[in-house]
């Protein structure tokens, strides 16, 4: 698999209520050089680590006690909307309805467990390479906007002067 350095900075939350799920996955993304990897537990917790973390990815499981999956990925499309966060959902519930509810939600990729780990990794990697370019257009587009914003205050300041000009020009005699 290939390996690219900026991908493995990148964070990546991962919410699961079974601690195993969590410790595994912890160390399968670490094994392959991601080093900013969170785990939660408790889903209650989810959404603010969610926010304190910020992450360019998450793994969500979808059954859990207190707030299930369904209720994280809808609690976190309604925010947003012009960010580009992929959720891949971990499940062990194969039904269509399950893929279909978790995709209509807002999931970005379905995975059921137990998963393959290369497929999983390569999953990951292109959500992240996806991720790492959104934000590079948005950066690209903050930056085209700033410089627009400044080109327009530099005209609006040419034109008021060339009016003051134009009005200290026709207050004096012609020559």
């Amino acid at each position: 698999m290939i390996s690219d350095p900026l991908l493995h900075r990148m964070k990546i939350l991962i919410v699961d209520d079974e601690r195993v799920n969590v410790v595994l996955l912890q160390h399968l993304m670490q094994q392959h050089g991601y080093s900013r990897v969170e785990g939660v537990t408790d889903s209650r917790a989810a959404l603010d680590t969610c926010a304190a973390f910020d992450p360019d990815l998450i793994l969500l499981d979808l059954m859990m006690p207190h707030m299930d999956g369904f209720a994280i990925l809808e609690a976190l499309r309604s925010g947003d909307a012009e960010t580009f966060l992929p959720v891949v959902v971990l499940t062990a519930d194969i039904s269509e309805e399950a893929k279909g509810r978790a995709l209509e939600a807002g999931a970005t990729d379905f995975l059921v467990k137990p998963f393959n780990q290369t497929e999983a990794l390569l999953r990951i990697r292109n959500l992240l390479e996806t991720r790492r370019l959104h934000l590079l257009l948005d950066n690209q587009r903050a930056a085209l906007e700033e410089a627009v914003r400044e080109r327009t205050a530099e005209l609006r300041a040419m034109i008021v002067e060339l009016q003051a000009s134009n009005q200290r020009r026709q207050g004096s005699p012609i020559l």
